[in-house]
């Protein structure tokens, strides 16, 4: 597993570094707009600790902070007011995926129809 660098992009946001345009924070999670936006809607929620992948997440992080960060993950979609017309959540997770920034995000996507995931090779 990649050791997790204190000094990539969202950990710099945590600490105050670098300033994001935040939708959410509590105790366990920040979400903040992508820069980026790949949708109308790209929110991206990242847990306040130092965890690469969402394998290193689920294996690693006590429960409170796993259960704080999903129930975080499910209300900003609620507070963008996309659990109506729906959302996309995806996480990539190594190389394969294009994963950018080696610190867990789950990236939410909303505000219009969404095409299909993958395009079939």
């Amino acid at each position: 597993m990649t050791a997790y660098d204190q000094n990539n992009i969202f950990a710099r946001i945590l600490r105050g570094e670098i300033p994001c345009k935040k939708v959410y924070e509590d105790d366990h999670a920040l979400a903040f707009h992508d820069i980026n936006p790949q949708a109308p809607i790209h929110v991206l929620v990242i847990p306040k600790g130092p965890y690469v992948s969402m394998a290193d997440f689920t294996a690693n992080a006590p429960d409170d902070l796993t259960l704080g960060f999903f129930r975080a993950v499910g209300k900003v979609a609620a507070d963008l007011e996309l659990t109506e017309p729906g959302y996309r959540i995806l996480a990539n997770h190594g190389p394969d995926s294009h994963q950018e920034v080696p610190h867990l995000h789950i990236h939410i996507f909303g505000g219009k129809r969404l095409g299909p995931m993958l395009v079939r090779a």
